[in-house]
């Protein structure tokens, strides 16, 4: 297996500017998954890594290597794409084994290879079929196989799942899991699903608009979102988000949004001095809103009206209006309100996030 750089990649489409100086150093045997909304440019990133994309400005490094101006074949990189791209007019052992034979490897060697993939993918009983014979998950399987019989040292997967039903996703996670570990290889996935990226990675690198946001753990980017697109990005359901003003009260900060007025703790912002009047927002996940019984005995409580309750099966979405704003909060099921009462919450601030408003940076700790 193998490292990969990207050293101030830069990509244009004529005048349009695609990725901006991405800067991103990925180690052998690493799981990177880099995820972004629809084009923030992370498939152009990994096209051009694969050689189908040329480079605008920066260096690709493969291994140390300079790869700009290499060709594709010579890379040692197999990409397992969207939409399959299998031959429809061979069977799958034909699929698997088409790279091989057009290298003119040895007969026994192929075999040996493809049946070694076959058994990793439990594609053995397929091995004759045609890809028409064949589910979604099937076919995906035969198009992560024909990459495995390469043995590159790179994976590239281009949102292999986004064409398979919410069942077959979540299953095909689990066998690109088991194929990690099993194979101990270096890939880079790409999706624009945080759920693919908080479950598979290793490492996550953020993106929008060309520009690298964050890189880092899951639970790094979870717990510490770098700025406030990560912090709406990752996370399912999304942050809550109440933009306001800090304002010194003695030695304390306090926050006031509409009808939200929070005492902020000094260790989450230090010297409060600093960041009298600043302009803010404050970052809430739905997990740490609090609401009836477990806000009891809270300080700075809000009272809202429950607007809607959407029962998830072991938990329960509930929509806030307080005041002018909207507050979700995810609460055990069952909880023994109906919608159009009212209800006292307040705020988890250990987990609580606070960002400037101009810079949209996080400034808490």
């Amino acid at each position: 297996m193998a490292s990969v750089q990207f050293n101030k990649i830069v990509k244009k489409f004529n005048d349009n500017l695609v990725l901006n100086g991405v800067d991103v150093d990925i180690k052998d045997h690493e799981f990177v998954v880099i995820v972004g909304p629809s084009g923030c440019g992370k498939t152009t990133l990994l096209r051009m890594l694969a050689g189908l994309e040329e480079i605008t400005g920066g260096d690709i490094l493969i291994d140390g290597l300079r790869v700009n101006e290499l060709h594709p074949s010579k890379r040692q990189i197999a990409m397992v794409f969207q939409d399959y791209a299998l031959y429809p007019h061979m069977t799958v052992e034909e699929n698997m084994s088409f790279a091989l034979r057009l290298r003119k490897t040895d007969k026994a060697e192929i075999a040996a290879r493809v049946e070694e993939a076959a058994n990793i993918l439990q594609l053995q009983k397929f091995l004759k079929r045609m890809p028409k014979q064949l589910s979604g998950g099937q076919r995906q399987r035969v198009a992560i196989g024909r990459a495995i019989v390469r043995k590159p040292k790179v994976f590239l997967f281009d949102e292999p799942l986004s064409n398979l039903d919410a069942k077959l996703r979540e299953e095909m996670r689990v066998e690109i899991a088991k194929l990690y570990q099993r194979l101990n290889a270096t890939i880079i996935y790409v999706t624009h699903d945080q759920v693919e990226a908080m479950t598979l990675a290793g490492r996550i690198v953020i993106m929008n608009h060309g520009i690298v946001q964050q890189v880092g753990s899951p639970i790094e980017v979870y717990r510490k979102p770098a700025n406030l697109f990560v912090a709406g990005f990752i996370g399912s359901p999304t942050m809550n988000f109440m933009h306001g003003r800090l304002v010194l009260e003695g030695e304390h900060l306090r926050f006031s949004s509409g009808d939200i007025k929070l005492t902020i703790p000094p260790y989450l912002l230090h010297d409060p001095k600093k960041h009298d009047g600043r302009e803010v927002t404050v970052g809430v996940r739905p997990d740490d809103v609090l609401v009836g019984r477990t806000a009891e005995g809270c300080s700075d409580k809000v009272d809202g009206v429950l607007e809607v309750c959407e029962l998830l099966g072991h938990r329960e979405n509930l929509y806030i209006k307080v005041g002018e704003q909207r507050l979700l909060a995810t609460v055990e099921a069952f909880f023994d309100r109906s919608p159009g009462s009212g209800v006292s919450l307040c705020f988890n601030y250990k987990n609580m996030h606070v960002f400037d408003k101009a810079t949209e940076k996080r400034i808490s700790e």
